[in-house]
């Protein structure tokens, strides 16, 4: 079996590639929209085809790569039949199997997080994956999109901790960098779902875990209830690998339509590029301090001073959360730049993950 466990840093979801060696058919378990460039040229460089998609749940915090991969590499898309989706190539029942050469995955209904959870297995229960119902040491919340946290409780003793002891467990996200865990381990250890726990233990926990929505959930969820497919025809270059995507940096399209630069990459490649900061001047000399070397042309002014703005070296843009920013990516990319990236996340990620500022505060 050939495995690889990818990771997508802005929503810390984990997606897994698993293929035939003999056949070379592929699936990808809960692709994300923004790296389906990345997913499409690793199945192409292992010389694989990928067959299908194949989603845990209605994501809250992300948009799914199905329908795009379908679009660009053939694959079908398949789903629980009670997850709501439409557009799906098949609706799995508890006990379908979705095969892959002479290898297949078990489909388990595990609702909880939400009404249409899915866990798949592998077929001789060495691994499993489990989506958001049982994660590392946690579990999935249940306090919207028909989440039961009782049925959630029941799901994960009934068909996931059934399972052999050393199968490994896959989850759908990890925000701490663990990778893997056991059935055995979780039993034991889970704060919430371990053996010694009882239902009406795990019930109280979850009824005051007092947790914010997720960021996306109002664009993600209605994207996620039709597999990922956009209301309307995708602004600029589509974000699989051809000749004309953008090759400066190792970016990555959002469902928006906007290209992305990750933090960690501009901090290595500060001198190559042109960082612009869209925020006010009050902003940029603020608490949150700004990119070394960042040349400040407030949103309002950009189109009026972007001839200081150099066209044949990159621009990244800047600015608190990406939001401004992003809107300026596209104003400049219409005004001609060829080369333009948002920030992701803004000076809010760019300070979290502690790269250096110039001004700002501790």
């Amino acid at each position: 079996m050939i495995f690889r466990q990818l990771f997508e840093p802005q929503s810390s979801t984990y997606t897994y590639l698993l293929a035939d060696p003999a056949t070379r058919a592929a699936l990808l378990i809960d692709p994300v929209f923004e790296q389906a460039r990345r997913d499409a040229a690793l199945v192409e460089e292992l010389g694989l085809k990928l067959a299908w998609t194949l989603d845990t749940h209605v994501h809250a915090d992300h948009v799914t790569a199905a329908w795009l991969l379908k679009e660009r590499l053939g694959s079908r898309i398949a789903i629980s039949a009670a997850s709501g989706a439409e557009g799906a190539d098949r609706y799995l029942e508890p006990a379908d199997s979705v095969s892959l050469g002479k290898r297949h995955l078990e489909a388990r209904a595990t609702p909880g997080h939400t009404n249409g959870c899915m866990s798949y297995v592998l077929d001789d229960r060495s691994m499993a994956f489990t989506g958001d119902a049982l994660l590392i040491r946690g579990c999935g919340r249940t306090d919207f999109q028909q989440g039961d946290a009782r049925a959630l409780f029941r799901s994960v003793r009934t068909q996931i901790f059934s399972l052999p002891d050393g199968c490994t467990l896959y989850p759908g996200h990890d925000y701490r960098g663990l990778s893997a865990t056991s059935v055995g381990e979780e039993k034991l250890y889970n704060p919430r779902l371990a053996e010694a726990v009882l239902e009406q233990d795990f019930v109280g926990y979850m009824e005051h875990l007092g947790l914010p929505h997720p960021k996306q959930m109002e664009a993600a969820v209605p994207a996620n209830l039709k597999c990922g497919k956009p209301q309307k025809p995708l602004a600029g270059n589509p974000p699989e690998p051809r000749s004309g995507d953008p090759d400066w940096a190792p970016l990555v399209y959002t469902f928006a339509g906007i290209w992305e630069v990750q933090p960690h990459w501009l901090e290595e490649h500060l001198r190559e590029v042109q960082v612009v900061d869209v925020r006010e001047p009050d902003e940029f000399n603020g608490p949150l301090g700004h990119v070394p070397g960042a040349k400040l042309i407030p949103m309002g002014s950009l189109l009026e001073k972007r001839q200081t703005l150099r066209k044949q070296m990159p621009v990244v843009v800047v600015c608190r959360s990406g939001a401004r920013s992003a809107q300026a990516s596209v104003m400049l990319a219409k005004a001609g730049f060829e080369k333009v990236a948002n920030l992701s996340g803004g000076m809010l990620r760019w300070r979290a993950q502690r790269f250096q500022v110039e001004g700002g505060a501790d």
